[in-house]
């Protein structure tokens, strides 16, 4: 098993867990290509890891620009061995609040982003019959609480979609897995757009970390390292990755 040379795709790469997993799959030895909306974190990412990363401005929600993060990937370095979906929004409220641009927007980013990453990466595996899809979920996708109900159906819609991944494509090679964290200190909290729920879950990030109730976007880079540097005859279906001290 070894990290060293393998193409790693990684969407939402500008910030948080998707920097954290392209600093951390770089220091072993992965070529990463990275993927997001703003050049300049992009740029600036590139710029530190060195030869071993290039980059692409990338909407998700756009299935062009998703393919063409693929065809670059392919062009410079020959092949996709991972592709890790990890961009998403987590605007929050209760559906009384009837905000369907919101709504929307989470359906937009959280699961036609996800289809776009699988089904413009399909092709590539399948010729290859080769590859790991990974997927950032939530602890929100098992689990239901209030002013979250249209975040938790995304992300149970992403469960459903990589277990219909993983029987579809098992026999081409092609192996998936989601990553579930539960609060992590990221730029995700700034997509919320809930004053009221802001202001709840603001002593939960003002705390220090080592008290237990938020984790590092390192500690989820950690897992996805996990699943992509297995065997191919072992497929993680699924990693939970919580706060010790994270109530549901």
């Amino acid at each position: 098993m070894s990290i060293e040379n393998k193409v790693v795709v990684i969407t939402g790469a500008s910030s948080g867990i998707g920097e954290a997993t392209a600093k951390l799959l770089a220091s072993k030895g992965a070529k990463v290509v990275l993927g997001a909306r703003r050049e300049e974190r992009l740029a600036q990412l590139a710029d530190s890891i060195g030869e071993n990363a290039v980059y692409q401005v990338t909407d998700v929600t756009n299935r062009q620009e998703v393919a063409a993060l693929f065809k670059l990937a392919v062009d410079k370095f020959g092949r996709i061995d991972a592709l890790y979906n990890n961009a998403g929004i987590m605007p929050q409220g209760n559906l009384s609040d009837r905000d369907y641009d919101r709504w929307q927007a989470e359906i937009n980013v959280n699961i036609m982003g996800v289809l776009n990453g699988i089904g413009e990466v399909l092709p590539i595996m399948q010729k290859q019959q080769d590859g790991l899809i990974i997927t950032t979920d939530s602890v929100a996708g098992h689990v239901v609480y209030p002013a979250s109900a249209v975040y938790n159906g995304t992300k149970y819609a992403v469960r459903a979609i990589m277990e219909g991944l993983r029987q579809e494509e098992k026999n081409n090679g092609i192996r998936s897995t989601i990553v579930s964290p539960g609060a992590v200190r990221t730029e995700l909290s700034k997509t919320i757009g809930n004053a009221n729920v802001e202001a709840a879950l603001q002593p939960m990030f003002d705390a220090p970390q080592e008290e237990g109730l938020t984790l590092a976007p390192a500690d989820i880079a950690n897992a996805v390292l996990f699943a992509i540097d297995q065997p191919k005859h072992v497929a993680v279906s699924e990693v939970i990755v919580r706060p010790a001290r994270q109530e549901v």
